[in-house]
């Protein structure tokens, strides 16, 4: 903006932005729930800590290359949940012994304006969330030293981000390597009881999330074809979710290398008898996740050994979610995914021997090397900063320390109102069969000479995002075919 156009500006607005002039914070307010709902969250903090002062730190702007550079924005996730409100430079501190909340933050100049945009003053982003005290960002660290003097409490959350980290050290003295052991259990606890059951308007952002996130897996399941660089279909699914209003609720992994769980590289080029896996969610303006993942040819039909595979894990991932209810452990559904997919191993003639035996041992994880599933809400793994000991376990259920069981980031028995991913595999990983062979570890169990022909054979993921309701659970979005019939239908347009 020209500087002959500030001065009108400066003299109208004293030099601050006035929200009702500017449409854009009508679209930000309507990109939050009510503000019933943040003081709601905040009334049941206070009844389940009762004492003390709970610190929200928001996150900042983080530089790619330079600070005036930055990666996408994202809002820490339980400021979020509690304030509702997704800008950075903001704090928050709800003082339960005054019974008072406090946001932290400032209003922003014309000079800011002018590179970013006009924005609400700090006291309307208040009222937004319920929200009736507002002091500058300066006051924070003197305002937390003057509340431990005074013998306050401060119960804060495990950082993960430096600049925050540091903020701690400062305000509260408190050395960056004992922050996570510092953290307020008690505070980790509240969260997580409040976080894990999503209310009705939660579910419904999840829904479009995962509504998003399936026609991105169709879109690619469309498109994919032999000599396509995986990176054309990673850049199509990335555009459908930026599109959408949101994002990608975590990087794309898209590769014929399916083996690999976590793969993030698209260098590779398809090619026929080959599949892809496809493991990658939108996350909606709101922030909430969807996460699926679909495995399909790259020819237009499966092949027998890929059919007799893929259909292993289909009907894991179906038995598994349809014995999904309230007060089952997530543990057990876990092994008994495993058990049914050894049941089909061992049809294939690639396992053997008692099986029962063979899953309490471990033996499946060499095809089965990771847990079925995890959380899922305002995080793809849901509050995973917060320490998987408090989400996904219990003083009921403990993590087993077996290899792939290990990894199981849900154990717990499932309640009304969480929402998990149900994800079992099976994955032909060259170095882990050459090295088990190689100790002969499992040999009653595992057919290791069967397994030469499987070796570029790649993995194989389904997984779908489900509710569990007071009657028994429900899978959220529109269907994203699945079946082998239905993924053929779509390869063949």
């Amino acid at each position: 903006m020209p500087a002959s156009r500030l001065a009108p500006l400066n003299r109208l607005l004293p030099g601050l932005i006035a929200p009702t002039f500017y449409p854009s914070i009508l679209i930000l307010f309507n990109l939050m729930f009510s503000a019933n709902t943040y003081q709601a969250r905040r009334e049941r903090l206070r009844k389940d800590l009762k004492t003390g002062l709970v610190l929200l730190p928001g996150n900042n702007e983080v530089g790619m290359n330079y600070a005036g550079n930055t990666y996408p924005f994202r809002q820490d996730s339980s400021f979020l949940y509690f304030f509702g409100l997704d800008q950075p430079a903001l704090a928050a501190v709800i003082d339960l012994d005054r019974g008072q909340d406090i946001l932290f933050g400032d209003d922003l100049l014309v000079e800011d304006v002018v590179w970013m945009g006009a924005m609400p003053r700090m006291k309307t982003l208040a009222a937004r969330v319920g929200v009736q005290q507002v002091l500058p960002m300066r006051r924070l660290a003197g305002f937390l030293k003057k509340m431990r003097r005074a013998g306050q409490t401060i119960h804060f959350l495990p950082p993960y981000r430096h600049e925050n980290m540091l903020f701690l050290k400062e305000a509260l003295n408190i050395p960056v390597r004992r922050q996570k052991d510092a953290a307020s259990v008690a505070l980790i606890r509240a969260v997580v009881a409040q976080r894990a059951h999503k209310s009705a308007e939660e579910i419904a952002e999840m829904e479009r999330a995962v509504d998003v996130t399936g026609a991105m897996h169709i879109a690619a399941m469309r498109a994919a074809r032999a000599g396509q660089v995986e990176a054309e279909l990673a850049g199509l699914v990335e555009g459908l979710a930026a599109s959408s209003g949101g994002w990608l609720s975590y990087p794309v992994i898209l590769s014929v290398n399916g083996q690999i769980l976590h793969n993030h590289y698209h260098g590779n080029t398809l090619r026929r008898g080959q599949m892809v896996l496809g493991d990658f969610g939108a996350e909606t303006a709101m922030r909430y996740a969807g996460d699926i993942t679909r495995t399909f040819p790259v020819d237009k039909k499966f092949t027998t050994k890929q059919r007799e595979i893929y259909e292993i894990v289909l009907d894991a991932e179906v038995s598994a979610i349809a014995s999904l209810k309230p007060g089952i452990t997530y543990q057990s559904v876990h092994l008994a995914a495993a058990r049914r997919m050894a049941e089909g191993l061992k049809a294939l003639g690639l396992m053997r021997g008692d099986l029962d035996e063979a899953v309490a041992q471990g033996a499946h994880a060499l095809f089965f090397p990771h847990g079925l599933g995890h959380m899922i809400g305002l995080d793809v793994h849901d509050m995973e900063d917060l320490g998987e000991q408090y989400v996904g376990y219990s003083d009921a259920v403990t993590r087993s320390t077996q290899f792939g069981a290990a990894y199981l980031r849900l154990a717990r028995a499932l309640e009304p109102g969480f929402v998990l991913t149900v994800e079992p595999g099976i994955y032909f990983i060259p170095q882990l069969i050459d090295q088990w062979r190689r100790k002969k570890m499992f040999e009653p169990f595992i057919n290791y000479p069967a397994l030469a022909k499987y070796r570029q054979f790649g993995g194989v993921r389904i997984e779908d995002n489900v509710l569990i309701t007071p009657a028994g659970h429900r899978v959220l979005g529109a269907p994203i075919p699945k079946t082998v019939a239905g993924v053929e239908a779509l390869r063949q347009g």
